[in-house]
Order: C-alpha cells, then structure tokens, then sequence
C-alpha cells in the first residue's frame, strides 16, 4: 500500500536530523577545544612547576653525572654556584631554592647554602622540602633535597597555588575560544545549510514523493554548479517518468480501445448467428474471420514494437542493397495501389553503397510507409520512393502528394496509435502502429527516421541507415 507523503513534513524531519547534526558537532567542538586547551595549560604549567608534575631540575643530571664519572663523592662540592646557590633555571629569584647534597645513608655532602655545620651529619627533612633521589646504573646514590625558607608557604602549598591559579587564569579564554568556536561552527553549519543542505532537502523530500507516486514533482532549480545539476538533472528525470507513465496510460487505453471495436464485431455477429438472426453463410462469417485476422495484425504488431522497444528484438545483419529492397517492397503494393488509381514510382542512385542492416526488417520498414502512403492519400495520387547517397550512408524516401500533416503534428507521427485525422475508421487508417514500429525498427539497427511536409502539399518520411565504405 503507498503512503501519501506530506513534502513539507519530510523536509521538517530532514532539517530537524541536520539540525541535530549540527548541535552535536558544536558540542564536539566545544569540548575538543576545552580538552586541547587544558592539555595545553597542564604543558604550561609542568614546564614551570618541579614538584607537581615531578619535574627534575638539570643539577640533578649533573650530579649524576658526576658520581658516574667519579664513582664516589669526593669533590663534589666544587659543583657549587657562584653565589652558594643552586639555581635550578633562569627564570627568576622566585625558582631559587637551598639546596643540600645527600649521600646514599642521608649524610649532608655538601651545603649549598654555604653552611658547613651540618657537614656528614644525618639530615633532617622537613614537610616544605623537595626531595630528589639520585640514582646511578639503577641505585640511588644520594638525594638533593630543595629546602624550603619557614617564613612563606611550603612548596606544595605554592605549587597547588600556582596550579589552581593557572587553572583559574585560563578559565576565561578557554570559555570564551570554546564559544567563539563552536558560534564559528553554527555559522559556517547555517551557511553551508542555506547554500548546500537546503537543495539537498528539496531534492530528498521530491525524491520521496515520486517515489510514493506523485510524478508530477518538481524541484526549485537553485544553488551553485553540481547542486544546480543535481535538480535539473532530477527534474528531467521526474518529466521522463511522468512521460513514460502518461504514455504508457495512453498505450493501454488505446489497446483497450483497438481491441475493443474488433471484438465487439465479433460478439455482435456471433450473437447474431447463434440468435438465427443473420445465417451461418459465408457472407456473415467472412467479417468475422476478417476482424480475427485484425485482431492478430495488432496483436502482432504490439508484441513487435515492445520487443524493439526493450531492444530484445533479433536482427541478423548482413550487407544489404537498399535500392533493391526498395523495389522490391514496391513490387508488393502495387496491386494494392492499382485498386485506388494511385501510381507508384521508384528512383534509386546508381552505385549505392550496401549498408549493414537486417534486410527484411528494412522491407518491414519501407513496406509500412507505402501502406501508410497508400492509405492516406485520395485516389489518382503518386506514391515516389527515392532510395540515394547521403555523407553517412545511404536514406531511403518515401513521398506523396496528399493533404500531408500539420507542422505541429509531424512530431507525433511515429507515436504509437496516432492518426492525423482522430475519426479516421481502422479499415481507412489502420491501428497506427506502422509508423511507430517503423522508427523502432531503424533506430534499433542504428539509424535514423524523420517526416517532414513537401512542397505544394504532401507528406514525407525518410529514413536513413550508416554504410560502412562512405
């Protein structure tokens, strides 16, 4: 069962799952950013904190490196700053720290403070101290203990200070970068809606209504170079369907309508001899047998045109001379030309080239333009088959001299179940099939057909298939 779709409910749900879309990637941005920034902050502040984030200051690795180079301690206090001092970097006074020299059993080697009191005494470590073990092929040698001065805060204390002061610094900016960001994002998300999605939408919502079965849909052309294609492209697609579906409604009402009037003929004149009201004599059964042969003409014609249509139609190609074709097909109606007076003339080229083609579907092809020549044209008139040389390959003509067809109607010609004139009777007529299998039938050997008026009055249908020694 197909459901109706609301088109400007199917664009709301899309907008609405973009709109989604977009709310979450400002959400990602946001906290990618916050993320970034805090590792950022976190760098910051290892690069300028030794006991929080465990930071060993370089006169660690010198010390160790001295031990290894000496393999004990002796002399080590020649290793001592200018100023008594160990400076751990240059960033100022606020990163200058006394420092004291342990050795592996917690003795004092050295004082940096300039103290030689507590020289080879056991150390005594306080809650403020920093503490540094020193470790040689994987044994801790000594400890450089960073003391910290009674009258300020402890180290820890000024590190957690500093952390949460950094943190608290950067709390603005990270806020204010994640917004303008993701604000950024929602921007670019509108512009790129405005310009990209809402074409898209359009083209989806459509898409969803022809598929339920509202061919007649149609798309705003806007937008920018492949989304421009994108509807016109759907567009033609949508008129092409529609096309097909209108034409395919009207083939199957003009089957109907061919099929119907034969049939009821035959109902009506069976009826009637069942009934005893016409006798069972030749006179009354010849119609019928007449409309049954009728009958089998459409049928066979139909299942011919969607054969060639669906390009499931056999051809067995040959080297095939069109002249000869041509008189031949001639051949064949002339009888049928006699009976209305109407003279029938042939002219090929001298020296045609042969062309590649199924030799009796072309007879099939010429033999149906002279039937409808034949038809439709008054008696006394002239029938004139014209068979010459083009650039391509070679064209065959087919011309009378009757009332020929409006301009505006030569398009329609070659579609199946016309006629110029809607009250034309089948027996005058025909079921309006020759012409339409006609096309079908050259353009599926790769050629190509086309009607036009002739001057003075008349109508004329030429085709044209490609030789290969042009």
């Amino acid at each position: 069962m197909t459901h109706l779709i609301d088109p400007a409910h199917s664009a709301s749900q899309i907008r609405r799952r973009l709109w989604m879309l977009l709310v979450q990637a400002f959400t990602a941005v946001v906290l990618l950013t916050i993320l970034l920034l805090v590792v950022l902050s976190v760098l910051v502040i290892n690069a300028q904190s030794p006991r929080v984030f465990f930071f060993v200051p370089s006169v660690a690795y010198a010390l160790e490196g001295f031990y290894l180079g000496q393999g004990n301690w002796t002399g080590v206090e020649r290793l001592s700053g200018d100023a008594g001092t160990l400076r751990f970097n240059n960033r100022g006074p606020d990163w200058e720290r006394d420092a004291v020299l342990l050795d592996e059993k917690g003795n004092v080697l050295v004082d940096y403070s300039g103290g030689t009191s507590n020289v080879g005494k056991p150390y005594t470590t306080r809650r403020e101290d920093l503490r540094f073990p020193l470790r040689v092929k994987g044994n801790q040698v000594g400890m450089l203990i960073v003391r910290g001065r009674p009258s300020e805060p402890s180290f820890e204390q000024s590190e957690t200070a500093l952390l949460w002061r950094t943190l608290s610094g950067l709390l603005f900016p990270i806020g204010f970068i994640s917004f303008f960001t993701g604000l950024m994002t929602v921007v670019i998300g509108l512009v790129l809606m405005r310009r990209v999605v809402s074409p898209l939408v359009d083209v989806i919502a459509a898409a969803q209504l022809v598929a339920a079965g509202d061919l007649s849909t149609r798309v705003q052309v806007k937008g920018r170079g492949d989304l421009r294609d994108l509807s016109e492209s759907f567009n033609r697609m949508a008129d092409s369907l529609e096309r097909n579906d209108l034409d395919r409604r009207a083939m199957l009402a003009d089957v109907a309508h061919e099929l119907r009037t034969p049939l009821t003929i035959l109902r009506g004149r069976l009826e009637g001899i069942i009934d005893n009201v016409y006798p069972a004599d030749e006179e009354h059964i010849a119609p019928v047998l007449e409309e049954t042969y009728m009958l089998e003409r459409v049928i066979d014609d139909l299942h011919l045109l969607s054969l060639a249509e669906a390009r499931q139609l056999h051809f067995d190609l040959a080297q095939v001379d069109l002249g000869e074709s041509a008189r031949h097909a001639v051949d064949l109606f002339e009888m049928a030309a006699s009976e209305k007076n109407i003279k029938l003339k042939v002219d090929v080229e001298n020296d045609l080239p042969t062309v590649s083609a199924d030799g009796q579907r072309v007879e099939q092809v010429i033999s149906n333009l002279l039937n409808n020549a034949i038809q439709y044209i008054p008696a006394q008139g002239e029938v004139i088959v014209d068979v010459k040389r083009t650039a391509h390959g070679v064209a065959v003509s087919v011309s009378d001299n009757g009332p020929g067809v409006p301009d505006d109607d030569l398009p329609k010609l070659f579609d199946r179940f016309w006629r110029a004139e809607k009250s034309r009777a089948r027996s005058s007529g025909g079921a309006g099939l020759g012409l339409a299998i006609a096309r079908q039938l050259i353009e599926a050997q790769g050629g190509m057909i086309r009607a036009s008026n002739v001057p003075g009055g008349g109508l004329k249908i030429t085709f044209e298939l490609k030789s290969n020694t042009i």
